[in-house]
């Protein structure tokens, strides 16, 4: 096998978000745990096989995990890792596939390197944003991403001002995934998000082609002191202005 620290970025990052989803899929197939402590010791798993890989891969860049103590250290260093080691834990307890695992590099702020697991998805699938392939073509009715629970105001107002329909679906990283892929045209949230939730999905929809902002249109930024970051918007670039629109609106 490849030496990892001979890896590309790109390559790396594919790399540890494949294999951490295999793990944590190894995890729920022993049986031995269900519920809420399957999807701790999923989330464990993963994150202690990516902090430790990541550390003996890159020495130099610093780290942030949704699962570790946060070091603020990380703010003076230009590479940081941002990773969620299992994104959509309830999804993943339940045996759905709208499920993922984020590995994510933020250089100098900005979301630059990204791959997104999807361990449950046919076989197991990898989008990544050093492989970029054409969006496909979008739907007649444009179909927006919003969580199965609690569909964010402004998405649930876009979709009956285009006349697009609501797709519920976990994890945050599925969603963005599936404008990647074609299933969707449109991911708007506003409930409440991470560094760790973000960074990897918005690397590879950069790299795709899409749209990728704060709702109020201002630029994902990263590597933080504060690692809340609220809300985003992902789509194809021609509803963008059309959606940041429609957000100023509600706000005024």
């Amino acid at each position: 096998m490849t030496d990892p620290q001979s890896m590309s970025d790109g390559e790396l990052a594919a790399h540890l978000a494949e294999t951490a989803g295999r793990l944590a899929m190894q995890v729920r197939a022993s049986g031995l745990v269900s519920g809420k402590a399957l999807g701790n010791a999923g989330d464990a798993t993963a994150n202690q096989f990516l902090c430790h890989a990541i550390r003996a891969a890159r020495p130099d860049d610093a780290l942030l995990s949704e699962e570790e103590k946060d070091d603020t250290a990380r703010c003076d260093i230009s590479r940081v890792w941002i990773v969620d080691p299992v994104d959509g834990t309830r999804e993943y307890s339940e045996e759905r596939s709208d499920w993922a695992v984020h590995v994510g590099l933020s250089i100098e702020g900005v979301a630059k390197v990204g791959a997104v697991a999807l361990p449950d998805l046919n076989g197991g699938t990898v989008l990544r944003s050093d492989q970029v392939g054409a969006l496909p073509d979008p739907a007649v009715k444009p179909r927006l991403v919003v969580s199965r629970t609690r569909p964010a105001k402004e998405a649930v107002a876009l979709a009956e001002a285009i006349g697009g329909e609501l797709i519920g679906m976990g994890s945050a990283g599925a969603k963005a995934m599936a404008i990647v892929r074609g299933e969707a045209e449109i991911y708007l949230h506003s409930g409440g998000q991470y560094q760790w939730d973000n960074c990897a999905p918005v690397a590879v929809a950069q790299a795709h082609g899409l749209h990728c902002s704060r709702i109020d249109g201002s630029p994902m930024a990263y590597n933080g002191a504060e690692t809340y970051l609220p809300d985003l918007l992902i789509c194809r670039p021609e509803f963008a202005d059309r959606a940041l629109e429609l957000v100023a609106s509600l706000s005024d």
